[in-house]
């Protein structure tokens, strides 16, 4: 944090950057346009690096986007989910992209059936849309949901009410069959089959005047599904005719639905022959987007070594700089002698008691690292103005005396408050879980946060003084973030290699100039990192949030 400096960031050859990067997005457009994936890819890839260089959002944002929407479209949910996350912080107030990413979310979210958070996605982009039509697409998306959760009441009311809305002539059949689709697939799903037939057959006559070519494929199944038990011969023409307008719309799901209901249908003679084709279909769809996958990680991997190598070079041109800055950070005298006393002698006897030497290291760091910040932070300028205020004032006054006793009151209460904070932690089985339950308190009605790949971490290979560091580390900037940012989203992100464990901080709230951040008094977290011979960088500036990366070996 103190190792920031307040000057102008200097962005050499930006034109000539953002003209290479603007090729690289144009040639990744005209290949997504081609349905050419994995050069798209490999181009927003490389066209995001270099618009994050010259600092450029809407840019990082829009080829974010993109590229989660290319993970959608192979098939990578999970991929997807991480990519959206990291444009969250780029994204600022009106950014015509926000319902986009939004929307993406609640797709990624549904094919992994996360309903819940699939509905809260899609609700949040309904508040960005004022066009109806649009709002009669979230609602009939999160309809389905609905019907995937077997919720066919709510699903039934929702589409009723997606009807009723009134959308300019010229959009009218904008989704209009497929909301009146699954209204009649939702009835006959409730135990209404005549007037679910009704509206399916009324979807596939609207089709006929409708460019939604795509959408007569789930209208297809559906009516399939309906037919399967009392009409063999319709549920295979429907089924069939789902599966060929599938394969001309390079719709590998809907032909692998269509091919199931085939294989499943009894009264079929070839049956088994769909059950072959469903097979070769399945293994070679995964193998293909196994095959994506394995690819654009990595096209991940090396532009991160990319940006890793710069960001090296950087820190290295700054070592004496941070080196001469933490010497001059050690002037912490604020305090009464007996206040300071009795939490030093606390923790010096918890020190003297472990023979241990990591337990002694582990006492001499909370001693050295959060006695001093707590003492700062909490009680020195209480202690210097009741002092002060004990000097000027005649203490035979009641008034006087009443109003020292509560400063005195005070001061015993920050003090009882350190002492509880500098708790034993639970380095166990349960130290994963206690992690993210400290992460998850500071949600709330005005803040998300977003704990992400927490999991893929092996925490019982980490030794206790890492966990303990990671867990102060993270419990200061939480504190931090809620005291000073006003921020509405947090993102915390845990990733590993062979050697080291990495964190990404980020919140959205208001930043800070880079020469101010040290009185934030967040100068015990560098020394925490440090001690474990770890890194830790800090970036930010007013109004665009904060964002902290920690590396450390394991």
């Amino acid at each position: 944090m103190i190792s920031c400096k307040d000057k102008t960031t200097v962005i050499p050859n930006e034109k000539i950057i953002r003209k290479e990067a603007g090729r690289l997005r144009s040639k990744a457009i005209e290949n997504i346009t081609k349905e050419n994936y994995d050069n798209a890819f490999y181009h927003f890839s490389k066209s995001l690096t270099l618009y994050k260089k010259i600092n450029d959002s809407a840019n990082v944002v829009y080829a974010l986007s993109q590229i989660a929407n290319i993970q959608q479209v192979n098939g990578d949910y999970y991929g997807s989910k991480e990519t959206l996350t990291e444009a969250l912080p780029y994204i600022r107030k009106k950014d015509i992209y926000s319902s986009y990413i939004k929307n993406l979310f609640g797709i990624a979210e549904k094919e992994l059936s996360n309903y819940n958070d699939a509905i809260y996605y899609y609700n949040e982009t309904i508040k960005d849309y004022n066009k109806p039509s649009s709002k009669r697409s979230f609602l009939n998306n999160i309809a389905v949901i609905y019907l995937n959760q077997k919720k066919y009441d709510k699903a039934i009311n929702l589409l009723e009410s997606a009807i009723k809305i009134k959308v300019p002539k010229e959009e009218e059949l904008d989704y209009l069959s497929r909301v009146i689709d699954n209204l009649g697939f939702a009835y006959f799903k409730n135990g209404q089959p005549e007037k679910g037939l009704l509206y399916m057959q009324k979807s596939l006559e609207l089709r006929k005047d409708s460019p939604d070519e795509y959408g007569s494929i789930e209208n297809s199944l559906h009516l399939s599904e309906f037919y399967a038990e009392t009409d063999s011969q319709k549920s295979e023409e429907f089924a069939l005719k789902a599966y060929g307008t599938a394969t001309k719309m390079h719709s590998v799901d809907e032909r692998l639905e269509a091919l199931a209901l085939l294989m499943s249908n009894k009264f079929v003679p070839e049956n088994t022959e769909y059950a072959k084709k469903f097979t070769l279909l399945n293994d070679s769809i995964t193998k293909i987007r196994n095959n994506f996958r394995n690819k654009s990680a990595k096209i991940k991997y090396d532009s991160q070594k990319e940006k890793d190598e710069n960001e090296k070079l950087r820190l290295e041109k700054t070592e004496n700089q941070l080196a001469l800055q933490r010497a001059n950070y050690r002037q912490f005298i604020f305090i009464t002698i007996f206040l300071f006393l009795s939490v030093l002698i606390f923790y010096l006897r918890k020190y003297y008691r472990n023979k241990n030497r990591i337990e002694k290291l582990e006492t001499a760091y909370e001693t050295e690292i959060r006695i001093s910040k707590d003492i700062h932070d909490e009680l020195a300028n209480d202690v210097f103005h009741t002092i002060a205020f004990s000097q000027t004032q005649p203490l035979e006054n009641e008034n006087a005396k009443e109003i020292l006793i509560e400063k005195l009151d005070h001061i015993y209460n920050r003090v009882r408050n350190i002492s509880k904070e500098n708790n034993t932690i639970d380095t166990g089985i349960h130290y994963l879980e206690n992690l993210k339950e400290l992460l998850s308190t500071y949600n709330s009605d005005t803040r998300n946060v977003i704990i992400n790949s927490i999991e893929k971490i092996n925490w019982e290979a980490i030794d206790d003084i890492k966990k303990i560091t990671i867990q102060r580390t993270l419990q200061e900037l939480m504190v931090n973030m809620s005291k000073h940012s006003e921020a509405s989203l947090v993102v915390v992100k845990f990733g590993s290699d062979a050697n080291k464990i990495f964190i990404d901080y980020t919140d959205n709230g208001k930043g800070a100039k880079k020469n101010k951040i040290i009185k934030n008094g967040l100068q015990n977290m560098e020394n925490r990192i440090l001690s474990t011979k770890g890194t830790i960088t800090f970036d930010t500036e007013p109004n665009k949030g904060f964002k902290v990366k920690i590396s450390m070996p394991k």
